[in-house]
């Protein structure tokens, strides 16, 4: 999700602790399936073994899609992970085609490589305590919740996962979450009257007030933030939030991607490199 300043007066965005990633990698590797995806998107997967093999929930990789011996579109493109599978040495993609630059992206096909670098940026991250993670996407921002079914280190959260978007055609990850054994998956769109917050607030609270989630992620809508608000604040449950952002380096050297997050010096923390998964927490509170 993007922040706005709608969402800055009561809650807002901090740091999580950092962990120890390992250093990100980078090279030509080839595309082994590129084709549509619901009714909006692209699925792009790479044979990328050492990508795969790194990656984290909630982390991103920078797409070029100048062609070797092009220069042009010249910036990158930060995508989150939506699947990587160390076994196989996969890692899949999916993105929506809004300008050049994915447009060119779009345009690569099985056989060809692409350069890459990833994984970048600071994932989520879990307590040994935690039994229940509430995974809140909506649209494309969906992306970046996924890969939390996929790993083993994941495996004791039992997860429910909402999906959200406009139409049914425009799901993002049911299938991927079921596949992935959720243990409870609810596709919710505007089309079907399901997607309203106060819907989704009734909904989640009638059916786990009595086994509330320990931890709440979300990304791709600043309404589904509001309700991860209201929800934690019912549940006594922490939130950590992916932010999207448009990016010329994805690695903290261009300084153009500021989240806007409390921080103690003259420049906020960098969504590339100090997120793009965020802790959202309670402000201070203005009476005091």
């Amino acid at each position: 999700m993007t922040i706005s300043e709608d969402l800055a007066p009561t809650w807002e965005l901090v740091t999580v602790p950092r962990r120890t990633r390992p250093k990100p990698v980078s090279g030509w590797y080839p595309v082994i399936a590129h084709a549509p995806a619901a009714e909006r998107y692209m699925s792009l997967t790479l044979d990328a073994p050492d990508i795969a093999a790194l990656t984290l929930p909630g982390q991103f990789l920078m797409l070029t899609a100048a062609r070797r011996g092009e220069r042009t579109p010249a910036l990158p493109r930060p995508m989150a992970v939506y699947s990587a599978n160390a076994e196989s040495g996969l890692v899949t993609v999916l993105y929506g085609v809004v300008g050049e630059g994915t447009r060119v992206l779009q345009s690569f096909e099985p056989g060809e490589r692409m350069y890459v670098v990833g994984p970048l940026g600071q994932p989520f991250t879990f307590r040994p305590a935690d039994r229940r993670a509430l995974l809140l996407g909506r649209g494309i921002g969906t992306c970046s919740l996924t890969t939390i079914c996929e790993f083993e280190w994941a495996k004791p959260l039992d997860v429910i996962a909402v999906t959200s978007a406009r139409t049914p055609g425009t799901i993002v990850g049911g299938d991927f979450y079921r596949a992935h054994n959720a243990v409870a998956v609810h596709e919710v769109t505007d089309e079907d009257g399901t997607s309203a917050p106060e819907d989704l607030f009734r909904m989640l609270t009638d059916a786990y007030d009595d086994a509330p989630a320990d931890v709440i992620v979300t990304c791709g809508s600043e309404r589904l933030t509001r309700l991860a608000e209201r929800l934690a604040s019912r549940w006594s449950a922490r939130v950590q939030v992916s932010i999207e952002a448009h990016m010329a380096c994805g690695l903290g050297y261009c300084h153009g991607c500021a989240s806007g997050a409390r921080s103690e010096g003259d420049e906020s923390p960098l969504i590339c490199n100090d997120g793009p998964v965020f802790s959202w927490e309670p402000g201070p509170d203005p009476a005091r």
